[in-house]
Parts: C-alpha cells; sequence; structure tokens
C-alpha cells in the first residue's frame, strides 16, 4: 500500500522540515553572565582533563613499579631485603601524593618527587643492572617507567597552561560570576605547579 500526499500537505512537511532544521541557536552576549558560565565549564573541564591525564600516567607509573618489583622478587639472585624496602616505599607513594587543593604547598610536591625520585634511583640499577637485565618483561617495564617519568614536567606544565587560563578568566570575570551566584560566585584560583612570584 502506497502513501500518497496531497500537494498541499507534502509542501506543509517540507516547511517544517526545513524550518526545524535552519534553526540556528541565538548567539550568546560574549559578556554575559550566561557566556561565562558556557566558557568556565568549558575551561573547568580542560583543567580536570589535564589532571586526570596526569594522575593516571602517574598511577599507571607506580603500577608499573609493583609489577617490577614483585618480578624481580621471583628472580634467583636478586636481594630480597632491598627489593622488599623498594616495595615498601612504592607503597607508601600513593598516600603521599598531593591532590589539587594540597598542593597550594609547593613542600608537598616536593616531598612526593624526591620520594619518588630515590625509589627510582634505587630500582634502576637492581632493575637493570650493568650485565642486562634477563628477565625481557622487567626490562620493558623498567623503560616504560623511565620514559613516564621523563613526560612528568610535560604533564605538569599542560596542567598549569589550563589552570592558568582558568585563573586568568576567573580574575577577569568576577562581575559575572557574582551575578551567577552559587558554585560560581565561590570559585578560587587553582594552584600551579610552578612558583608564583
Amino acid at each position: 500500500m502506497k502513501l500518497i500526499l496531497k500537494p498541499s500537505l507534502w509542501l506543509a512537511c517540507i516547511l517544517l522540515f526545513t524550518a526545524a532544521c535552519n534553526r540556528t541557536p541565538k548567539p550568546l552576549d560574549p559578556a554575559s553572565a550566561k557566556a561565562v558560565k558556557v566558557q568556565l565549564d568549558v575551561l573547568q573541564d580542560t583543567v580536570a582533563s589535564c589532571w586526570t591525564e596526569m594522575i593516571a600516567s602517574d598511577d599507571a607509573k607506580l603500577s608499573a613499579t609493583s609489577q617490577v618489583l614483585r618480578a624481580l622478587a621471583e628472580q634467583p639472585g636478586t636481594d630480597r631485603v632491598k627489593v622488599q624496602q623498594l616495595t615498601q616505599a612504592n607503597n607508601r607513594l600513593k598516600a603521599l601524593r598531593y591532590d589539587q587543593q594540597s598542593m597550594r604547598e609547593s613542600a608537598r610536591i616536593d616531598a612526593y618527587d624526591a620520594a619518588q625520585d630515590s625509589l627510582l634511583r634505587a630500582l634502576y640499577p637492581v632493575a637493570l643492572p650493568e650485565a642486562g637485565q634477563p628477565n625481557e618483561l622487567v626490562r620493558n617495564l623498567t623503560e616504560g617507567i623511565q620514559q613516564t617519568d621523563n613526560e612528568v614536567v610535560g604533564f605538569r606544565v599542560r596542567y598549569d597552561r589550563a589552570a592558568k587560563h582558568f585563573n586568568d578568566y576567573l580574575q577577569l570575570h568576577q562581575p559575572e560570576l557574582q551575578e551567577l551566584g552559587g558554585k560560581y560566585a565561590k570559585l578560587q584560583p587553582l594552584p600551579l605547579f610552578t612558583i608564583q612570584l
């Protein structure tokens, strides 16, 4: 059975479809509180994304370090006491790590970095001895840890860049944020890895 539409009904359908497709939202006034809210939400999402990516990389480094230490503990001839000490040090790292608020105290970042650097400096000679690591898994994981550790500065630079854009926008649009009220009126600048003078 074919559906046959009258020409007038057919024209009405086309007009409705065209009107629905051509509907463009009214552009936001960039100085309005609503536009500020939209832009601030985008900036917050960018900061959150940079933070999440950086922490995920650090978590992967801690996990790979645990895997290396477990594999080393099973290797014959390994200094088990040293591996156990390194394992305990690695297990303590997450508790030492800063978050987006506690990093306001730069000493917290320094303490975490020092603890992790100390652990890795002690791990590398055991995991990659001069004679060569016979275990391919340990070698590959350790090289991956070194590569990830070299990326820390890049993650921090990207986070700082996003947080600085957020902070600058926050400072520039204080009146609009007060007008929005609620959580927007209470927003504070984010701490940065870079020490501000």
